[in-house]
C-alpha cells in the first residue's frame, strides 16, 4: 500500500506541476503577444506625414516607427524586434519573455522562454458622402 501511495502522490505532484507551470507559460505568452500587438500599434501610428500630405500614400516613418515600438517594448520590460516591410505599410513585432517555473525548477528548469508576435497593416480609407 505504501509503494502505491508514493507512486500515486508522485504522479499527482507531476500533474499539478505541469498545470501550474503550463498556466504560467500560457499567461507569459499572452502577455508577450499583447505587448507585441501594442508595440506594433504604436509603431503604426508614426506615419510619414510629408508623403501623406503630398498625396503619395500612407506609409510609416521608418525611424520613428521603430523608435516608437522600441520605446513601448522598453516600457513594458520586454525584449523584441521590429521589422518594417519594404513598402512601409506592414509592420511585424516579435517579443521575447521569460516565465519562472515552480515545479519544473525541482528538475533544473528554472525558466521557460516564450515569444509573442504581432503584425500590423496600415489602412487608409476615406468614407462618407459629400454635402
Amino acid at each position: 500500500m505504501t509503494v502505491f501511495f508514493a507512486i500515486t502522490v508522485l504522479g499527482l505532484l507531476l500533474l499539478v506541476g505541469l498545470i501550474v507551470d503550463g498556466g504560467a507559460k500560457l499567461r507569459a505568452t499572452q502577455r508577450a503577444d499583447a505587448v507585441a500587438a501594442e508595440a506594433a500599434r504604436a509603431a503604426g501610428q508614426v506615419i510619414d506625414l510629408p508623403a501623406a500630405v503630398a498625396g503619395q500614400g500612407v506609409s510609416v516613418d521608418l525611424v520613428g516607427a521603430v523608435a516608437a515600438a522600441s520605446a513601448y517594448l522598453d516600457a513594458a520590460g520586454l525584449a523584441g524586434t521590429v521589422q518594417v516591410a519594404d513598402d512601409r505599410t506592414h509592420l511585424a513585432v516579435t517579443t521575447t519573455a521569460e516565465s519562472p517555473t515552480v515545479f519544473l525548477g525541482l528538475i533544473g528548469v528554472s525558466t521557460m522562454t516564450v515569444t509573442g508576435h504581432a503584425e500590423v497593416q496600415l489602412a487608409h480609407a476615406i468614407s462618407g458622402s459629400g454635402p
